[in-house]
């Protein structure tokens, strides 16, 4: 072999040898990153399910109430859920509950924000031709002069304390559409809070077709108390008339036992009906029991409305209680890691709620935890009840870091 030729041999082998040693450095420069990779690749989110049921039902025997032994009834704790009903809830006429959604509808219209009077109103010697024919018929009415100034306020006291269906007229009257387009609205609004079984024809209720039920006048209660000035109104023992002078609330369960309103109402076709507030406080929580009676008969129609809603309301204040419906250490929550590994997230403590045996409570949960390695005791979320304040659920268990092997596998 020629010189020359062995010259470009051995430049051939240590051209190779340099590309091995080039491949072998590129080799272990991947080797390097990957393992790298791998080591700082973050793991996957741990995955947090629910366990607990939507609902859990409060503890206990199911409160038996003084439901009236006639007519029909609802009653319910504002904030917290219904007790019910009672009686079949068909139409039945109301009387002068009507006047709630009167009120209700006025202050829709015309807010009154307080120390305000509101519009106001000039009797007619139409108005007082009104109130003297309907006095004539033993409707409940309140005394007015001609050229008498009312203010909104005044017409509303006059409506809901002594009852006025003379006011009741005049207030629709009031309206841009008349009586008959006040009378529209009341159905409209009745719709629309979803009283699918009320019909109102008149704005005092003195018509016997205007009917509804117990628990959609329940349903206007809870809208209308909501009204800062209509509670307020309703609350009064008595008021101040221009004309009439001092007007006396016919609701005889005011300033006893927490009543605070609402509206009574009461004649042949009706019997007596109650629209009835009760404050209650309960573990440090204000609460407002609301309810209605309708067509009790047993004596004085409004006086059967008045012993009879007021048995009803005191039963159902009684029930009312807080209790634990949610032991430490339930189990309300899983973790899982994406390598497979499980553990259970515990309520730290107890959940307490204010309620009444067999009331359905909603359960809320909340999930804020880190990813990857998870130690026993860590906070993994939250689980609360109505209005009770959050309770941190803790691991019960700790999950370890994924595995090299599996990271490397799934980064592959």
């Amino acid at each position: 072999m020629a010189a020359s030729e062995r010259l470009e041999v051995k430049q051939l082998a240590r051209g190779r040898l340099r590309l091995r040693a080039l491949g072998g450095v590129l080799a272990a420069a991947l080797l390097v990153a990957l393992v790298w990779r791998v080591a700082t690749e973050p793991a996957p989110a741990l995955v947090v399910q629910r366990t607990l049921a939507p609902y859990v039902r409060f503890p206990g025997t199911e409160p038996a109430l003084a439901w009236p032994r006639e007519g029909q009834a609802a009653v319910e704790v504002g904030g917290l859920g219904s007790f019910g009903t009672a009686g079949a809830q068909t139409p039945a006429p109301i009387a002068s509950v009507a006047k709630v959604m009167t009120a209700y509808l006025t202050l829709r219209a015309h807010p009154l924000a307080a120390g305000t009077e509101g519009f106001q109103m000039t009797v007619t010697p139409g108005a007082v031709a009104e109130e003297r024919r309907r006095a004539a018929l033993g409707q409940s009415t309140v005394v007015v002069r001609a050229g008498e100034r009312l203010s909104e306020l005044q017409a509303l006291r006059a409506l809901l304390l002594p009852s006025a269906n003379n006011v009741a007229i005049m207030l629709a009257e009031h309206d841009p559409g008349g009586v008959a387009g006040f009378v529209a609205r009341m159905n409209a609004t009745a719709r629309m809070l979803g009283m699918d079984s009320t019909t109102y024809t008149d704005p005092s209720g003195y018509r016997e077709s205007t009917v509804s039920t117990a628990a959609d006048q329940l349903r206007l209660a809870r809208a209308a108390m909501h009204n800062r000035v209509f509670a307020a109104i309703v609350a009064e023992p008595t008021a101040q008339l221009p004309v009439a002078g001092t007007v006396t609330n016919y609701n005889g369960l005011l300033g006893g036992d927490g009543y605070v309103g609402v509206k009574t109402g009461s004649d042949r076709a009706a019997g007596g009906c109650l629209m009835f507030a009760k404050r209650i406080a309960v573990a440090g929580r204000r609460l407002t029991v609301l309810g209605v009676v309708l067509g009790q008969r047993e004596g004085s129609p409004v006086e059967a409305a008045l012993a009879s809603g007021a048995r009803l309301g005191d039963s159902a204040a009684a029930a009312v209680r807080v209790a634990t419906v949610l032991p430490a250490g339930t189990n309300a929550l899983a973790v899982a890691s994406a390598d497979g590994q499980r553990v259970t997230g515990v309520t730290a403590g107890p959940l307490r709620a204010v309620g009444w045996s067999g009331l359905s409570l909603a359960v809320r949960t909340g999930a804020g935890m880190p990813s990857g390695r998870l130690r026993a005791g860590d906070r993994v979320g939250t689980v609360g009840i109505a209005d009770a304040g959050p309770t941190p659920v803790l691991a019960s268990g700790s999950l370890r870091a994924a595995s090299l092997g599996w990271r490397l596998a799934h980064l592959l």
